[in-house]
């Protein structure tokens, strides 16, 4: 049964009564369960590991992974949903979310083998164990075909040599899926993605960084020192990682996209609470123009971006081109969340600037949804080839 219906360049887009249900029992985890103890876990930047491991039972982690493999499979629109309401209240616990779903267990079930899913998908879908996603490097940010990691041929195995950063799930992941160069002379067409283990000789965690935002997410560099990994736990054929990366990628940009949405929902729900209770000059701030319109504006951008996330998820369901729908969501769900958050704390006045009242914490993991999983620029790019394409 449909109970909304939306139009959107010929999408019929409807949310049925198990998307709701999905967006509801996401908000109560976030509320019931995310809530308490957040502005300590982010103080502390602690990994909220009890959190997780609840994400887990729920089916969290795995929600668009075939029940075949013990995921939910549940569609593209449904983990937006869920995406969004967790980033209202907890950008760190949907990151670790964001990660798990859109790139290792989206990555590993459309390209990996069957022996791979058997092994590896059934423990990350579940949330037995969590997984890290390694593109990045300290000169392979933005231009990802600038691999320095090595992934050199032996024969029935690689040798694996070199440094990612800006890892999530750095230190908390069982596994990890790791951009490689194998053949230099063939540039991004000797590339290769390799899933990694945790404890395999040679593999250790780097530094924890000390983040601004998204602070109890737990985001490290990983060492890579002749780890001989086996040829059969390469993902796809030789010189298939570079497109791997690009192709997973796209998906993530939905999920960092719901993100996003989430923490400017969040932030202008806290908004036009406190706009109700905080009064000014006799009479509630809500009751003052200036307040009217911040919110005004805040409530029509966001309804904006919730659009776009929207479509781009819907699109990836029908199975239809979703890059540039993808890149949009990010780019202005991002610039949204930005924007919103800033807003938010100008509206709390002083109290917005300390951390009881969450909304300075959004405005710090705002920032970040402008910068990974392709920046601002980066979308804009794609969205101008995607014009002309």
């Amino acid at each position: 049964m449909a109970t909304a219906t939306l139009e959107l360049q010929g999408l019929n887009f409807n949310l049925s009564e198990e998307h709701l249900a999905v967006q509801e029992a996401a908000r109560d985890f976030a509320q019931n369960e995310l809530l308490p103890g957040i502005v300590e876990r982010d103080n502390e930047a602690r990994f909220p590991a009890e959190q997780v491991k609840r994400m887990g039972e729920l089916g969290f982690l795995g929600m668009m992974v075939s029940p075949e493999y013990g995921g939910g499979g549940m569609d593209t629109v449904s983990y937006v949903l869920a995406m969004e309401e967790i980033s209202k209240v907890d950008a760190s616990s949907s990151v670790i979310m964001s990660v798990n779903n859109s790139l290792v267990c989206w990555g590993l079930e459309t390209y990996g083998s069957e022996a791979q899913k058997q092994k590896y998908l059934t423990k990350l879908a579940t949330g037995e164990m969590i997984g890290a996603f390694c593109l990045s490097e300290p000169e392979a940010g933005s231009d990802a075909t600038s691999q320095q990691t090595t992934a050199e041929d032996k024969g029935d195995y690689y040798l694996l040599n070199g440094t990612k950063n800006w890892i999530t799930n750095g230190n908390s992941s069982g596994v990890a899926l790791v951009i490689a160069q194998t053949d230099r002379e063939k540039k991004h067409r000797g590339i290769n993605c390799l899933i990694v283990e945790k404890g395999s000789p040679g593999f250790t965690v780097g530094k924890k960084e000390d983040k601004m935002g998204i602070r109890a997410s737990d985001t490290h560099s990983l060492l890579f020192t002749d780890v001989q990994v086996p040829k059969e736990n390469r993902i796809g054929d030789d010189g298939f990682g570079f497109k791997f990366a690009m192709s997973t990628l796209n998906g993530g940009r939905i999920g960092i996209a719901a993100q996003a949405l989430g923490i400017a929902a969040g932030a202008y729900e806290l908004s036009l609470n406190y706009a109700q209770e905080r009064k000014a000059f006799g009479k509630q701030i809500f009751d003052h123009q200036a307040i009217q319109f911040k919110l005004a504006e805040m409530a029509t951008k966001i309804e904006a971006a919730r659009l776009l996330v929207y479509k781009a998820a819907r699109l990836k369901d029908e199975h239809k081109d979703y890059v540039q729908a993808a890149a949009m969501a990010k780019l202005y769900a991002s610039e949204v969340a930005m924007w919103a958050t800033t807003e938010a704390v100008q509206i709390h006045g002083g109290y917005g600037y300390v951390k009881e009242f969450h909304v300075e914490r959004m405005m710090r993991d705002a920032k970040i949804t402008q910068i990974y999983e392709g920046t601002s620029e980066i979308q804009k790019l794609v969205i101008a080839r995607e014009l002309v394409h």
